[in-house]
């Protein structure tokens, strides 16, 4: 076998290559989640100023096999004085233990330091990746590479879609059917709750079209609590029906779940992650996921376990100051 050649990313016609090494890399490592190739072409179709596949894609490519891949990107961190400047990948299992992915990284780690060379900020900078439970190898590459843990996040299962509790709304406010109409506000009221949690978010305009363009996208999954004109809070809710396939599965994600400032701390989010399931299992669904911040300032880890979902897997975010690889 020849020595993979990094190439940046070409054209939409790279999107079934990238999807099937991240697949593949998911089930070796027990990670439970798949993508597919049009979650993929949808993200790639909106370019923003925090992320560009022209830019941002690297594959590692041998006899014109893609065997693994690097994306970067930066954002603004919601708590602190920082930017982090995004270096994430997956290396085919066929091809680990090569020294693949410490290219990868090493390139990107030099791209992202060139990128933020052009940035006028006056934030602290920092590099930025993820890795998942059961990713000892990623784990150990970060390490070498100077990056050290700096938050943790749970996967959440509710394994039973079943005594899902009644919980009554907070008083003058209701729920109603949400619609793509509706798609823009609820996107910003979510933005806006989530500004005080660690961490960052793209808000751009193309994060948007990117999230109305997604496959998936089904308003009529979503529970949004109202208070007259203003959205309180919700749950934007999906259903990916082709990772169900593969993971022999009937499981609805609740993707977001937020309360907006003026709202929190009267009981609005059960109330609606409880109208939540109701909602997944009469589309058909056996039990629901979602993802936490451990350290959540707002209490989310207790929330969901108060209304049974319990931890199933952990994933780490790292970072690496600018400075230390000065």
């Amino acid at each position: 076998m020849e020595v993979p050649v990094l190439r940046p990313y070409r054209s939409s016609d790279d999107a079934p290559a990238i999807t099937e090494v991240m697949n593949a890399e998911w089930a070796h490592d027990g990670v439970a989640a798949r993508v597919t190739v049009e979650q993929k072409l949808a993200e790639y179709a909106h370019i923003s100023e925090g992320f560009d596949p022209q830019r941002d894609l690297t594959l590692a490519e041998s006899d014109g096999r893609v065997v693994g891949y690097a994306v970067r990107g930066w954002y603004d961190v919601n708590d602190s004085h920082q930017r982090a400047y995004r270096v994430d990948g997956a290396v085919h299992p066929d091809w680990r233990r090569r020294g693949v992915g410490r290219r990868l990284l090493s390139q990107s780690m030099r791209l992202a330091a060139e990128l933020a060379d052009g940035h006028d900020t006056p934030r602290a900078r920092s590099f930025a990746s993820v890795s998942h439970a059961g990713q000892a190898g990623d784990e150990a590459l970060l390490a070498s590479a100077g990056f050290a843990p700096a938050r943790y996040f749970f996967d959440m299962v509710r394994p039973t879609l079943d005594e899902i509790p009644q919980i009554p709304l907070p008083d003058g406010l209701e729920v109603r059917p949400a619609s793509a109409a509706d798609a823009r506000a609820v996107w910003q009221a979510d933005v806006e709750a989530f500004r005080d949690h660690w961490g960052g978010y793209d808000d751009s305009e193309e994060s948007l079209r990117r999230f109305l363009d997604e496959p998936e996208f089904d308003p009529s999954l979503w529970v949004v609590a109202w208070d007259g004109n203003e959205i309180a809070g919700g749950v934007i809710n999906a259903i990916y029906p082709e990772e169900n396939r593969q993971l022999e599965q009937q499981r609805g994600w609740l993707d977001s779940v937020f309360t907006r400032r003026p709202w929190r701390r009267r009981g609005l989010a059960r109330a609606l992650i409880a109208r939540s399931l109701s909602v997944l299992r009469e589309a058909g669904m056996t039990s629901a996921v979602l993802d936490v911040d451990a350290d959540n300032p707002t209490g989310a880890l207790g929330l969901y376990e108060s209304v049974g979902f319990e931890v199933a897997q952990r994933s780490t975010s790292w970072r690496k100051p600018f400075e230390a690889q000065q």
